[in-house]
């Protein structure tokens, strides 16, 4: 008999994630992704019974389709596994000023998401579609939806980190502050680098690199984040997919007085039309541009700029660690995946002590971690990103269920 079976439901902002963890055994029973959703090239992966399958879905499918394919294509295939899911995790990216901490989802909190949904414009409509699917296709586990939220992580964050030098009463009266994202997997990053080099969560101190098409790092202090780059929206810091990260704010007052660009059309351009695509001319995927580093200029550009901001962000967060940081971490889809992404920033920080060992950085077939520096650098690590086992982690939590333990 199948016991406390959590599904998790990660909806990003380009693919979709799900999973269902069996808590007593600590295993995931069936897990997969969707990738390339609203694009000509959609496709679902999924593994059950150590067998992978895989389907290319209908061009440009929308999340509420590739939601449901799961859900009833999928799941519900296997009655006795769908009738014994006994709670359900859902990452939602921003939490606004009042969401700072899980909660079970009832119609309020739903409300409480749709306001914040001002915060991520691109993120929590498509985590709201995950719960209303959950809760059509689950309504027995109505009182059994858990909201898990990336800002969460960040709210340790000091007042000099995440204040803008606006008018205060901006933040007092709106909420206008830095809150962060990615805060789930940042969160997992900091428990796994404990284990993995054998100190204490609250001793220990790392830079976290989120790097995907969303993309973001995080300051790590005696295990509590200090500092990460994206702010108010999940539309600053680092260059991403289709996100331009950090640019002079002038820069829309030129678009929309000099060259008569309008507002919402500003807002497309920043947030679906600039990061490596924008620079690329070609394509979000970071794939592409690596593929054609060394032969086209476009590409080059893309994968020159992303580092060279990222490594900033790198060095100026070692700064926060007052010298006594104990690794760098990659993490995400392209921190996981792009060696040559490692290869380009690492070598802009030699002169912090950080070196790559080039075969080690080439190795991307690993189970958790694998450690990429070389002899003469300090810790620089890969890891394996896991925001479903946290989210469960959450969820059980909350529900008062068995801990589960990775």
């Amino acid at each position: 008999m199948l016991n406390r079976l959590v599904l998790v439901l990660n909806c990003g902002s380009s693919s979709l994630k799900f999973s269902i963890i069996d808590v007593k055994n600590n295993k995931k029973i069936i897990f997969g992704r969707v990738e390339s959703i609203l694009s000509s090239k959609s496709y679902i992966i999924w593994s059950a019974n150590n067998i992978e399958y895989k389907n290319i879905l209908k061009k440009n499918i929308t999340y509420s389709s590739a939601l449901n394919f799961i859900l009833n294509n999928i799941l519900k295939k296997d009655i006795k596994l769908f009738s014994n899911i006994t709670a359900i995790g859902h990452r939602v990216v921003h939490g606004g000023s009042k969401l700072i901490n899980s909660v079970i989802v009832n119609d309020k909190i739903i409300e409480d998401i749709t306001d914040a949904s001002c915060f991520a414009p691109l993120h929590n409509p498509i985590n709201l579609l995950g719960i209303q699917c959950a809760l059509n296709v689950f309504p027995h586990l109505s009182n059994k939806n858990v909201a898990v939220f990336d800002t969460s992580f960040h709210t340790t964050i000091p007042e000099h980190a995440y204040l803008y030098a606006i008018p205060y009463h901006f933040y007092i009266n709106n909420g206008v502050r830095r809150y962060g994202a990615h805060g789930i997997n940042h969160q997992y990053i900091s428990i796994q680098s404990a284990k993995i080099l054998n100190k204490s969560l609250k001793k220990i101190n790392i830079i976290s690199c989120h790097l995907g098409n969303g993309a973001s790092i995080s300051a790590i202090r005696k295990g509590i984040c200090i500092d990460t780059s994206m702010g108010f929206t999940p539309l600053e810091g680092l260059v991403m997919g289709t996100r331009s990260g950090d640019i002079d704010p002038e820069i829309i007052f030129f678009m929309y007085k000099k060259l008569g660009i309008s507002l919402n059309e500003i807002h497309t351009i920043l947030t679906k039309e600039s990061g490596l695509l924008g620079l690329n001319g070609v394509s979000s995927d970071c794939r592409y541009a690596e593929k054609n580093y060394y032969t086209d200029v476009g590409a080059k550009r893309s994968i020159d700029v992303f580092c060279y901001r990222l490594s900033k962000y790198i060095a100026a967060y070692n700064m926060l660690m007052k010298g006594k940081l104990d690794a760098i971490v990659f993490t995400g889809g392209i921190g996981e995946n792009s060696s040559l992404i490692r290869d380009i920033t690492i070598s802009q920080l030699s002169v912090l002590n950080f070196n790559i060992d080039k075969e080690c950085n080439m190795c991307n077939t690993f189970d958790k971690y694998i450690y990429i520096h070389s002899k003469d650098s300090l810790p620089i690590l890969v890891i394996r990103s896991n925001e479903e086992w946290m989210i469960a982690k959450e969820t059980i939590s909350l529900l008062n269920l068995k801990h589960v333990h990775e």
